[in-house]
């Protein structure tokens, strides 16, 4: 279970102030349809974050225990960099819900905006580290859901009252222990 945990909490802490949430503030406030909304997130979160899941088995099972570890413990390093620099969304991600309706429209843009985004490199660095991609995969679309279905609800609210310098940093500190962790050897224990 603590593939599903740890995934679940970098996640919703990488996601505080990421484009995607970005985007659910924009939908929430331009359609004020909640449901719709939070159904296109996690659809579009699962099968991302599915795909991104297999690639991570894929690689785990191509490369030697050595370089998996090596690979990975640079990885968790760079999303902690990657982490600390705050995304803005562009205006163009919503020119979508005009064509599909609310659920369709947040489908498209959050597919969109999740690739290679880095919840969507960390599910594949996670999913190759834990050897249990499903887990990782469920840990990292809860980690989505947490993040965003407040910012559909609360809008600009929840943004005015959190300080997302500190949320990023909260969360480049967890990426930065997996990938220290990672390179001194703590796979080890779980078949690398």
């Amino acid at each position: 279970m603590e593939s599903f945990w740890v995934s679940t909490g970098v996640v919703a802490l990488a996601e505080m102030g990421d484009k995607t949430q970005l985007l659910a503030f924009l939908l929430a406030a331009r359609f004020k349809r909640p449901l719709p909304i939070i159904a296109g997130i996690l659809l579009a979160t699962i099968i991302n974050h599915g795909l991104a899941g297999a690639l991570g088995a894929w690689i785990t099972s191509s490369l030697s225990p050595q370089i998996m570890r090596w690979v990975l413990g640079i990885s968790f390093l760079a999303m902690a960099a990657w982490t600390l620099i705050p995304d803005k969304m562009e205006d163009d991600d919503s020119i979508a819900a005009h064509r599909f309706g609310v659920l369709g429209a947040t489908f498209v843009t959050f597919f969109l905006a999740e690739m290679g985004d880095k919840t969507q490199v960390a599910t594949v660095a996670m999913a190759a580290h834990y050897l249990d991609a499903w887990k990782v995969v469920a840990g990292t679309t809860l980690g989505m859901m947490i993040a965003d279905v407040p910012a559909v609800f609360l809008g600009d609210k929840l943004s005015a009252k959190l300080s997302l310098k500190w949320v990023h940093a909260a969360a480049a500190l967890v990426f930065a222990a997996l990938g220290i962790a990672t390179l001194m050897g703590a796979g080890e224990r779980i078949g690398f």
